[in-house]
C-alpha cells in the first residue's frame, strides 16, 4: 500500500498521445508535461475506455468500461448512481474538488466531489442528442465539423481557452484558500476543455509553430490507408472531405500543437502555485486526456474510433513513492485510474469495487510489469455499428458488429496502414484476439443493448422529429457564456 498524499489530477479533452515531446514529438512544445515525465512515470501504452467525451469521462469516473456503466454516448452519461473513485474518497473524509470540464449530466447529481468549481456539463441535461439516431442506422449528418477544424484554425481567440484562464485561476484559488489549512490528504481534480476544437490560440503561441516545418499525419491523403467501410461511414456522417489542400492541414496541425502549448501553460502555473505553497512534497501529480486527436491521420478529424490517434492518450504520474524517469510499456487503461488513486489515498478497496476490471498501476510503477490486454469500445456519433478493440502485446484486433474486424501488427505497422484482415494474412490471428475478446463482452450482444438505451433515449426526448428540430451545437459551450444552439442543426457535441 502506498503512503495516502494529495493528488492534483489534471484532464485534458482531445490530447493525443503523440503529441507531447515526452512521447517523442520533435516539434510539440510541452515542458511542463515533459518535466512532470521527467520526474515520475510516462506510460508509453495508456488507452481511453471510449473515444469520446462523455463515455470516456464515465470511464475513468467508475473504473468501469462502457458496456458496463451504460454510458454509451455524449447523451447518455454518468449521473452519479454507479460509485466513482471521487465518492470513494469523499466517503474516507477526504476534500475531494473539481474545477472545470466534466461532462456529466448536471451538478444536481452526486458526483462524488466535495464541491464543483465552474463545472461544464452536457448542453441542458440533454447533451449530443442527435447522435442517439444512430440506433437504427439513420443518424443525421453532422453540420459543420469539417469548417471547424479546416476554416476556425488558427490565430483568434474563443471562449474555450478564456474558460480554461479561468479554471488556472480557481485552481489557483483553491490550493491559496483550501490545500493548506486541510488536516488530512486531498485532491484537486484540474480539468481543461482544450485542446478540443475550435483550434483557435493567441498569435504569440501560433508563431511558435512554422506551419512549413509541421510534418504532415499519416496517412491524410486518399489513397494512402485501409479503405474500411466503418471508416468510410464516419467520414460521410462527420461530413470529412477529401483532404488535399497540404497548407491548410499544416494550419491545422500548427494550430493544435498550438494549443497543447497552452494546456502546458495552464498546468505549468497551477504547478508553479502549489510549489510556491510548498505542497509538491505531499502531492503526487496525475495527467491524462479523455481521448486522443486524429488532426488529419486517415483522412479523419477528431476521434470517434478506434485507431491509435484517437483510442491512445498521454498518462503520467508524479510525486512521493513515483520512480523519476521510467518510462512503462506496460498496456494500460483509463480504468487502471481507479484502482490507482484509491491506493494513493491509502485506501482498501471497497467490497463493491472487488469486480472493477482495472488494476493499480503502483506495482507497473515500481518495475513490476505484467502481460495483460487493452480493451475499448464506441458506440456514439458516426459508428454504423458497435466496434470493439483489444490490443494483445503488438498485436490490435478491431471487432465491428456486422462488418469486416481489422487487424494491425503495431511494432511493424504503428500507423495501422497495413490492415492484415483486408490482405488476407490475419485471420488465424484475428480468430484467437476475438475469442480472448468474448472473455470480456459479448459484442453483438452489447451492441444491441446500446441501440436499445439510444432509442430508448431518443423517445424521451421526444423521437426522430423532435430531435431533429432541438437546438444542437458543433461543441459545448462552457459555462457562463450564454452560447444557445442553433435550431435543426445535427451536430456532434463533444
Amino acid at each position: 500500500m502506498s503512503r495516502a498524499q494529495n493528488l492534483i489530477f489534471f484532464q485534458s479533452d482531445n490530447h493525443a498521445r503523440d503529441a507531447l515531446g515526452c512521447y517523442g514529438n520533435p516539434v510539440v512544445l510541452t515542458p511542463v508535461l515533459d518535466r512532470i515525465a521527467r520526474r515520475g512515470v510516462r506510460f508509453a501504452n495508456a488507452y481511453t475506455t471510449c473515444p469520446i467525451c462523455c463515455p470516456a469521462r464515465a470511464g475513468i469516473a467508475t473504473g468501469r468500461y462502457v458496456h458496463q456503466n451504460g454510458c454509451w454516448d455524449n447523451a447518455i452519461v454518468y449521473d452519479g448512481r454507479i460509485p466513482s473513485w471521487m465518492h470513494r474518497l469523499r466517503d474516507a473524509g477526504r476534500e475531494i474538488a473539481s474545477v472545470g470540464k466534466l461532462h456529466f449530466r448536471s451538478t444536481e447529481d452526486d458526483n462524488g466531489f466535495s464541491e464543483e468549481i465552474l463545472p461544464m456539463h452536457i448542453f441542458e441535461g440533454r447533451g449530443g442528442i442527435s447522435m442517439l439516431l444512430r440506433w437504427d442506422g439513420q443518424e443525421p449528418p453532422a453540420i459543420g465539423q469539417w469548417d471547424l477544424y479546416m476554416a476556425k484554425s488558427g490565430v483568434g481567440e474563443s471562449h474555450y481557452q478564456d474558460y480554461d484562464r479561468d479554471i488556472t485561476q480557481r485552481a489557483i484559488a483553491w490550493l491559496r484558500d483550501h490545500a493548506r489549512r486541510l488536516d488530512r490528504p486531498w485532491t484537486l481534480f484540474v480539468s481543461y476543455v482544450s485542446p478540443h476544437p475550435p483550434f483557435t490560440v493567441p498569435q504569440r503561441l501560433y508563431n511558435l509553430y512554422d506551419p512549413a516545418r509541421i510534418p504532415l499525419p499519416p496517412a491524410f491523403r486518399p489513397g494512402e490507408r485501409p479503405d474500411h467501410p466503418a471508416i468510410r461511414h464516419l467520414r460521410a456522417v462527420m461530413g470529412f472531405r477529401e483532404m488535399t489542400d497540404e497548407a491548410a492541414l499544416r494550419r491545422v496541425v500548427a494550430a493544435y500543437y498550438a494549443l497543447i502549448t497552452h494546456v502546458d501553460e495552464q498546468i505549468g502555473q497551477v504547478m508553479n502555485a502549489a510549489e510556491g505553497l510548498g505542497l509538491l512534497n505531499s502531492t503526487r501529480i496525475l495527467y491524462t486526456s479523455d481521448h486522443g486527436e486524429l488532426y488529419g491521420a486517415h483522412g479523419l478529424f477528431g476521434k470517434a474510433c478506434l485507431y491509435e490517434g484517437s483510442a491512445g492518450a498521454p498518462l503520467l504520474i508524479s510525486g512521493a513513492g513515483v520512480p523519476e524517469g521510467r518510462v512503462v510499456n506496460q498496456l494500460v487503461s483509463h480504468v487502471d485510474i481507479y484502482p490507482t488513486i484509491l491506493e494513493g489515498a491509502g485506501l482498501t478497496p471497497h467490497k463493491a469495487d472487488c469486480d472493477l476490471p482495472g488494476v493499480s498501476l503502483f506495482p507497473a510503477m515500481r518495475g513490476d510489469e505484467t502481460t495483460r490486454p487493452v480493451f475499448a469500445e464506441y458506440h456514439a456519433a458516426g459508428s454504423s455499428s458497435g466496434s470493439f478493440m483489444l490490443r494483445e502485446g503488438d498485436l490490435k484486433l478491431v471487432y465491428h458488429v456486422g462488418l469486416p474486424a481489422q487487424l494491425f501488427d503495431l511494432a511493424r505497422d504503428p500507423q495501422e496502414l497495413r490492415d492484415l484482415m483486408a490482405d488476407g494474412t490475419g485471420h488465424q490471428i484475428a480468430a484467437q484476439l476475438e475469442r480472448h475478446l468474448r472473455k470480456i463482452c459479448d459484442p453483438e450482444a452489447v451492441d444491441a443493448r446500446a441501440r436499445q438505451d439510444q432509442k430508448a433515449k431518443a423517445e424521451f426526448w421526444g423521437g426522430r422529429e423532435a430531435i431533429l428540430k432541438a437546438a444542437n451545437f458543433a461543441y459545448t459551450p462552457p459555462p457562463g457564456t450564454g452560447i444557445k444552439g442553433q435550431p435543426g442543426v445535427a451536430a456532434k457535441a463533444g
